[in-house]
């Protein structure tokens, strides 16, 4: 779609100047030199290992109408017949254009961001919203600085409703984001030892996280679990109203869960608000998912979703790719819950695959939880510990700290004979296609970095030729 920017806006967002005559407008924003799309403005990044300015020759020739460059590199691109907006910096000028093209919208935006579910909350959100007013979400996961406005800038006008994820990873990184974002709402899932590679403690992702409700408009709400261990840091840190959810029956929350059917989906909430009991039905299973969509009916609900469209909504709802996808190939079932890992996700996957109803077995294929810091070695080996005991057909890790969660798992009871640790991807299928028969069911899961959704792919591709 068209979104018709305006160059002399754009070139007064960034805080740059164009070099000749300027097309008449601009359609959309680009920063991959592979996916320029007629009338574009290319965006020339510069990072540790790449220089997107030795592209801009070629994106001239591939139908960009533009290119967004910095002061430093346009002597080396003197002659080039594209209109340029010169900048000092790139990556800043990219993020000031985000954030002038939001406040020039004037739509809601809601600010995700957590140490897990952040990305499912959020489709969740946009799920819901979209039955009421036209609504925007961030891309996949495009929630960084680069990511988040690159997603704001693909917005369409005229949309009411803007949903974002805000992904952090080092100290420091939360409050640029909400100075581009801008959010009138913000979720915040949950706060776990997350990315304790880069953190002191897990209070202090706590407090990085909670910049997102400081960033908050007084008139401006926070949402998040009465049920979180940080919630009274959290609640604090928020300058106006709170919305408070909770799986918890009897809990003094706004939202609360009062009754579910594992089996079915099927879910009663309490609104505190309104007084009444609602039901709707999940798509998605696990108590993880039941959390997360409290969350986004929370902000549903403030933004005028009726019950009934919000009971529409999560029938249709459909989780992202690697989310606990399920495949089903030569009679075993796959269920990919890849994408990544934590302590927090990887305990909430594994007691809900506890928890899955099936005839045949069930196999745990785990991997390295990666940016845990010193206590890596030790938060591995106590998911190991907690799933002994489960109805586990058999346990194949994969990686040095995958390894360290077979440990955990034999200290704690798991016979030795039902652990197998693998060095690779490949390693682990053929120990599965030895082991795996129709009717089985395999949980794979492990940090984005490890990829370990090839499993998958290697048992079927086995599968399909044998």
């Amino acid at each position: 779609m068209s979104l018709g920017f305006v160059p002399s806006e754009m070139a007064e967002w960034a805080g740059g100047n164009w070099t000749g005559a300027p097309p008449r407008v601009i359609s959309a924003v680009v920063h991959d030199s592979r996916k320029i799309v007629p009338g574009c403005l290319f965006v020339a990044l510069r990072g540790a290992r790449f220089d997107a300015h030795d592209f801009v020759a070629r994106v001239a020739q591939e139908g960009a109408a533009a290119a967004m460059v910095s002061l430093a590199r346009l002597p080396d691109l003197a002659g080039l017949d594209l209109p340029l907006l010169v900048v000092a910096d790139t990556g800043v000028a990219l993020q000031n254009l985000a954030a002038g093209y939001r406040h020039a919208t004037g739509l809601a935006v809601v600010g995700v961001s957590g140490s897990t579910g952040k990305t499912t909350v959020k489709d969740m959100i946009a799920c819901l919203l979209s039955s009421s007013m036209t609504t925007a979400c961030t891309k996949g996961n495009w929630n960084n600085e680069i990511g988040l406005p690159l997603s704001i800038l693909a917005i369409p006008p005229g949309t009411r409703a803007g949903v974002l994820e805000l992904g952090i990873s080092h100290p420091g990184e939360m409050a640029p984001l909400c100075a581009i974002a801008r959010p009138e709402w913000g979720v915040i899932t949950n706060v776990g030892p997350v990315h304790l590679e880069f953190f002191a403690s897990v209070e202090a992702i706590a407090r990085e996280k909670g910049k997102l409700f400081r960033s908050l408009p007084r008139e401006g709400t926070a949402v998040l679990s009465l049920d979180d261990p940080y919630f009274e840091l959290l609640r604090a840190l928020a300058p106006g109203a709170v919305r408070t959810v909770s799986v918890r029956p009897g809990a003094a929350a706004d939202y609360v869960l009062v009754r579910e059917d594992r089996r079915t989906g099927d879910c009663v909430v309490a609104d505190r608000l309104d007084g009444q009991h609602h039901a709707f039905r999940l798509t998605v299973p696990g108590a993880h998912n039941r959390h997360n969509a409290l969350l986004a009916l929370a902000v549903a609900r403030g933004m005028g979703v009726t019950w009934e469209a919000i009971a529409a909504a999560f029938a249709r709802y459909v989780p992202p790719a690697m989310r606990w996808e399920q495949k089903t190939v030569g009679g075993v079932t796959f269920i990919n819950d890849a994408y990544n890992a934590n302590p927090l996700s990887m305990s909430a996957a594994i007691t809900t695959f506890r928890e899955f109803e099936t005839a045949g077995r069930r196999w745990l294929v785990l991997g390295d939880m990666l940016e845990l810091g010193t206590g890596a070695v030790e938060e591995h080996r106590a998911i190991g510990r907690a799933l002994a005991g489960g109805p586990w057909a058999g346990l194949v890790t994969v990686g040095e700290l995958g390894a360290e969660i077979a440990r955990g798992a034999v200290d704690a009871g798991l016979a030795s004979t039902e652990a197998q640790c693998c060095g690779t991807v490949d390693e682990a299928v053929r120990v599965l296609k030895e082991n795996v028969v129709k009717g089985d069911v395999l949980l794979v899961k492990a940090s984005r970095g490890k990829q370990l959704e090839k499993v998958i792919a290697g048992m079927i591709d086995g599968m399909e030729k044998g």
